[in-house]
């Protein structure tokens, strides 16, 4: 099943979603190593992972709302209350900025720095900034303060999947996993 349908989520969206989930998280662990790894080669290329990473995301974000764009989300469960819509609706939203607010603050964050980078060793990046050691700060304390939301976020995010999983058993959680929509 490709499309999304009322039910559940087709295969395009669940693999973004867990592609995307994958990449976040090997992030959070390449930037905390590179932040805190000695001045190295090790640490230079710990670095050159992060940024190319980073734009992976940013790439792979700009497919997934186009396809959420084309493909609406599935129901929630009947009997959702409606602050728990809401809440659903402006999680996502925020995990979608957010998703985006930090690759493209790392991305002013290497441009400002002034040193030249290819994605992956391989692909050019474009400065989408001068160089300039005040917006290279500003931006390296908004993708902190971004990096801060989205970590709460993402426990919100995994802890209400679980909850819909362990507590009320509903298929939020099983139809990201594999598609299944709810049970008949």
């Amino acid at each position: 099943m490709l499309r999304n349908t009322a039910d559940s989520w087709g295969a395009p969206a669940r693999l973004l979603h867990w592609a995307i989930a994958a990449l976040v998280f090997a992030q959070i662990a390449a930037g905390w190593m590179a932040v805190s790894w000695r001045l190295s080669p090790a640490k230079l290329d710990l670095y050159v992972w992060h940024k190319s990473t980073g734009l992976l995301i940013l790439a792979l974000m700009a497919v997934r709302i186009a396809w959420r764009l084309g493909n609406p989300a599935p129901a929630m469960p009947a009997g959702t209350p409606p602050r728990e819509r809401r809440a659903a609706r402006i999680g996502h939203l925020l995990l979608y900025c957010l998703l985006i607010a930090m690759p493209v603050s790392g991305w002013i964050i290497a441009s400002a720095s002034g040193i030249p980078f290819r994605m992956y060793w391989l692909l050019p990046v474009p400065s989408i900034v001068a160089p300039d050691k005040a917006v290279e700060s500003l931006a390296s304390n908004a993708h902190n303060a971004f990096f801060i939301v989205l970590s709460v976020l993402l426990l919100i995010h995994v802890g209400a999947a679980l909850r819909h999983h362990c507590i009320k058993r509903d298929d939020v959680l099983r139809r990201m996993l594999s598609g299944t929509g709810a049970r008949r």
